[in-house]
């Protein structure tokens, strides 16, 4: 028989909150994480807000020597790490640390360190660049460092896929435990890349939207007048156990991870491909995976980022899937909250899905005011709903054509 993984804790520092509960708070409010960026200086950017993380303090999850040579991204890793061992009660020790993996995505890694040491190379030469340059910048990193921070001595590296990344370890951290190669993975995403290099890419690539003055209404996923996504940062860390493990130790288990589908579009560099087809392959072969019907299907977490292009297409391969817009469960954006985390973007997702799971509620999709035409699915529009949710598919699609779609559903015995 296969082996069942399951959910055992979960971490996140977001935009809207440091924990966890802060997060959940602010989804049932339909609260937005968008605001006037902070980290720099906008003046002449195009676009001059974003959804940052508020308040973090890096001493409060490492010391001040350690967190002087870190990067941010790796420093919100360990910080939701931190939550999510908290919460699952696992403890990693001497006779376990082989078993436990380490899988923690990033799309972009320390590009805020690069960017700062590219500064010091130009104005004092390559003779002050620091040390930690490298350790700090690459994308691992942070799968690094919280082996390192935790003891964990299991599988352990960073899956980077752009957006798909963390819905992608999550998808092989669940294989992993299925194969037998580790008890326990904590998995999970981290990006910290509101930078002004980020932010001046995105927009030389007209990517983001420019509502410079009403920055909290200007995710609007799935609504004819989006112009585009809104920047994000944060970092979300699952704990994810063979059911047997958990059952053990006596963990409580807040979901279990049934299959996960991956595709790839082999179509264009950062478009999906206009008829959804690998999009809608993703989905089919998740449901597959996992032995379920799309009448199965009681919420879908969407990709959807806000922009002209991509929100019609996951909204077709949807209803490709399920049969037209009647027969399709709702749909909502968590990126219409608190923004598009980039490589993080799959891991926060697939806990706020957990969390419609655990709490009964459909998370909504806000500032959805206008509705495209082309996107005539029921998105949960503004407010959150009440609904018994049992299985949820969470969508996560990168640049370069790559698909991602995981199953997570209520555990029964």
């Amino acid at each position: 028989m296969a082996r069942r993984v399951v959910v055992t804790g979960m971490g996140a520092v977001s935009p809207l909150g440091l924990s966890v509960p802060e997060l959940w708070q602010g989804i049932v409010e339909a609260r937005s994480g968008v605001g006037p960026i902070t980290l720099f200086d906008p003046a002449g950017f195009d676009t001059r807000f974003a959804a940052e993380v508020k308040g973090f303090d890096p001493t409060r999850h490492m010391d001040r020597k350690e967190a002087r040579r870190t990067d941010r991204f790796v420093q919100l890793a360990v910080a939701a790490t931190q939550e999510a061992l908290r919460t699952s009660e696992l403890q990693i020790t001497e006779a376990n640390r082989d078993e436990i993996g380490v899988f923690i995505a990033s799309g972009i890694g320390g590009i805020g360190t690069l960017s700062e040491q590219l500064e010091v190379l130009r104005s004092r030469g390559p003779g002050r660049i620091s040390p930690f340059l490298i350790p700090a910048m690459i994308t691992n990193l942070a799968a690094g460092q919280v082996s390192i921070a935790t003891g964990a001595r299991g599988p352990s590296y960073c899956i980077t896929s752009a957006c798909a990344s963390s819905a992608h370890a999550i998808g092989e951290a669940a294989e992993t435990i299925r194969r037998g190669w580790a008890k326990a993975v904590i998995v999970g995403g981290s990006e910290a890349s509101i930078t002004p290099i980020g932010v001046a890419g995105f927009n030389a690539m007209r990517a983001l939207s420019t509502r410079n003055e009403e920055p909290t209404t200007a995710s609007r996923p799935f609504d004819a007048s989006r112009d585009g996504f809104v920047m994000g940062e944060g970092a979300a860390t699952l704990i994810l156990e063979d059911l047997e493990h958990a059952t053990a130790r006596g963990a409580r288990i807040l979901a279990e991870v049934g299959g996960y589908g991956a595709t790839s579009d082999a179509y264009h560099i950062s478009n999906l491909s206009e008829d959804g087809e690998g999009v809608a392959r993703a989905i089919r072969l998740a449901l597959q995976r996992s032995d379920l019907r799309p009448a199965d299907v009681d919420y879908i977490n969407a990709h959807a980022t806000s922009t002209p292009a991509g929100d019609p297409v996951e909204t077709a391969a949807i209803k490709e899937v399920f049969g037209g817009r009647e027969s399709a469960p709702p749909v909502s954006a968590s990126k219409s909250q608190f923004g598009h985390l980039l490589g993080a973007a799959g891991a926060i997702e697939a806990i706020v899905s957990v969390l419609a799971i655990q709490h009964g509620m459909l998370p909504p999709t806000i500032n959805l005011h206008t509705p495209d035409p082309a996107c005539d699915l029921d998105y949960v529009p503004n407010a959150a709903r009440p609904a018994e949710v049992n299985v949820v598919l969470s969508n996560s699609f990168g640049f370069g054509g790559h698909n991602v779609c995981l199953v997570l559903r209520r555990f029964t015995e």
